[in-house]
Order: C-alpha cells, then sequence, then structure tokens
C-alpha cells in the first residue's frame, strides 16, 4: 500500500501515534481497519516494557490493550495462545550467568495455573485439539540466544503430563515450528542441519522430511491447513497453497502479501483463525546487532503489530504505536465466559 502523505497528514499521524490512536493513511487502509473493529479476535504479542519482556494483547484493530502477564524477574515472550482459546504457552528467559535458561511454560489466559512445562527448550506450539504442546529442546543446557540453538522435536500431554520425543531424532537446528490441523505434518525453519537454511516439512510420528524449496523462515499454517505464509526474506511475506495431496507435501501458487521499503523489516506472521488476515511485526534494525533483530529475546525498538488482509497486496495497517519491541503476533478468539 504506497503511504504518500503531506507535512501536516505526517503531523496528524505522529501525534495521534504518540496518543496510542491508529491513523489511517489511505482509504483501503481505513476500509481495512473499519472491518478489524468488528473482529472478534484478539492478538497476543511479546513487548519490551519496563526493563523486561512481557506478554500482551490487542484487539484486531489495535485497542483494548492489556498485558496478560508480567511476572518479575522473568522475560516472558512467544505467546501461542490454544485453539479453544482458554491456555496461553510461551517462554520464559529465567536465572543469570550461568544458571540462566530459556524454559517453556503454560497458563490460563487469566493468568492462574502458570507452571513450567520443560526446561531449556523453546517455541512452543498448540495442536489443533488443544490437547499437546509441541516444543524444541534446546541443543545445549546452558542459554543460547541463537533462534536455531535446538535439538529434539518433543511433545507435552496435557491429560497426562508426560513428555515424547519425535521418532525422528536427526532432526536438529529447527526453530519456528508448527503443526498442520490433521496432526500428520509439523513445518518449521531449519539452519544448518538437515539442510543448509530451508523451510522444512516432517512426519508427526515417522522419519521422513521435505524440503519445502522456498527461501525465507518462519512459516505459519492456516487454521484449515489449506494455507502457509512466511518471511521469503527481510522485507517480504509471502503466502501460498499447502499441498498434501502426493507423496510429499509441497507449497503451491505462491505470491507476496506484504512488501516492506528497507529499512522497516517485516516478520514472524500469523494467519488468523478464519484465515482472512495476517498479523506481522514490522520495524527497522535496530541495537549492535541489527541484523537480529527479529530473534526472540532481542530488543526491537520502534517495531509494531501489523495486520494484512490476506486477499490482497500490500493492504495492511499498524495496530500498535508505542514500539515497545511488539513481536511474534498470535491470533486467538477469546474464550466464553
Amino acid at each position: 500500500m504506497k503511504r504518500v502523505m503531506s507535512a501536516s497528514s505526517v503531523t496528524l499521524l505522529c501525534l495521534l501515534a504518540v496518543a496510542g490512536v491508529a491513523a489511517a493513511a489511505t482509504p483501503e487502509e481505513r476500509e481495512l481497519l473499519a472491518e478489524l473493529k468488528n473482529c472478534p479476535y484478539r492478538i497476543a504479542h511479546e513487548s519490551y516494557r519496563d526493563n523486561h519482556w512481557v506478554l500482551a494483547a490487542v484487539d484486531a484493530d489495535g485497542s483494548n490493550p492489556t498485558i496478560i502477564s508480567r511476572t518479575p524477574g522473568a522475560n516472558e515472550m512467544y505467546p501461542h495462545v490454544s485453539p479453544d482459546g482458554k491456555k496461553i504457552c510461551f517462554v520464559c528467559d529465567e536465572g543469570e550467568g550461568k544458571a540462566k535458561r530459556r524454559n517453556v511454560y503454560m497458563m490460563n489466559m487469566d493468568g492462574s495455573g502458570r507452571r513450567r512445562v520443560v526446561e531449556a527448550a523453546r517455541d512452543p506450539a498448540w495442536t489443533a485439539d488443544a490437547g499437546t504442546i509441541v516444543y524444541l529442546k534446546d541443543e545445549v543446557d546452558e542459554f543460547q540466544r541463537q533462534d536455531y540453538a535446538t535439538k529434539g522435536v518433543c511433545f507435552y500431554d496435557l491429560a497426562t503430563g508426560k513428555h515424547r520425543q519425535l521418532a525422528n531424532k536427526d532432526l536438529y537446528h529447527l526453530y519456528n515450528i508448527c503443526p498442520t490441523p490433521d496432526g500428520k505434518w509439523l513445518v518449521a525453519s531449519v539452519a544448518c542441519g538437515v539442510v543448509a537454511h530451508a523451510i522444512i516439512a516432517f512426519d508427526a510420528d515417522g522419519q521422513n522430511y521435505y524440503d519445502l524449496h522456498v527461501t525465507g523462515c518462519r512459516p505459519d499454517i492456516s487454521a484449515d491447513g489449506k494455507m502457509i505464509a512466511w518471511g521469503a526474506d527481510d522485507y517480504n511475506l509471502r503466502v501460498g497453497e499447502f499441498d498434501c495431496s502426493g507423496p510429499q507435501p509441497k507449497i503451491v501458487r505462491q505470491r507476496n502479501v506484504v512488501t516492506s521499503e528497507q529499512p522497516m523489516m517485516v516478520y514472524h506472521v500469523d494467519w488468523s483463525p478464519d484465515g482472512k488476515y495476517l498479523a506481522f511485526s514490522r520495524g527497522a534494525p535496530y541495537g549492535r546487532l541489527g541484523d537480529q533483530t527479529a530473534v526472540v529475546g532481542s530488543k526491537a525498538k520502534g517495531w509494531n503489530i501489523c495486520v494484512a488482509d490476506a486477499a490482497k497486496t500490500n493492504c495492511w495497517t499498524t495496530i500498535t504505536h508505542d514500539g515497545k519491541s511488539n513481536k511474534e503476533p498470535d491470533w486467538y478468539l477469546p474464550a466464553a465466559k
């Protein structure tokens, strides 16, 4: 979506952003915001506030911001809400020095029942029945910031409290794992592992894995299992049909849905439950390791959550405006009380 504004419009936009109000720059964006105002979903995300990471949430249009969890002495990130909207899993960096670990936690959406699922692990995600958390074990017990510092795909069954490891124990250096709704496949990024750098699909209960032959990383599967979205590079978000009709999964009919002008990067794409929208985070490289800004646990000053119309090209709007390292969005439908 091309944005050409006069000086007065820019000034007004800045004033509204400071006030926490989303200012639409074009008629198309105003139309999208009007749609999002009536959208029933919320978006959970991580945010860096008061010198530590917290879990936050907003309505689809950016209204009604809340803090889901703020735990003193801990950094909580990478939120994923269960498909029934009742629970949330996330990672928590806790401890100091050599004792520091990244651990997987879960709790009810109201903050009750908070408990550690597993130590030295990351990237938790839910199965479609909300009964299992899939996660990646850390490659070594000592804390590592690299997103691919993993070895071992594991499952935690909420009903039994038991953990099990994927049959294929040779998969390592995965990150951003995502189960398909039918439970047959898992997709993930891989770096310097079974493939040099790729997005792969692999059996949830077997040994097979397949390179999906697309550039980029951080895939997300739609709730109906028919579509996949991912970051094709630092500046392009792409979608395609996730075709499992043949002997191995493949991605067909690809297209860019968001292209961002440099230096503003786009990452962490996530499908809305109805498949109509994509949430993502956007911002410029920040700090000494600017190219690592998108990595979990890396501060990202100026980054915000955005929402795009998945059926169009470059039809998107920013829904947070404080720039407090807002990343890793995850859509959810709040459970009925």
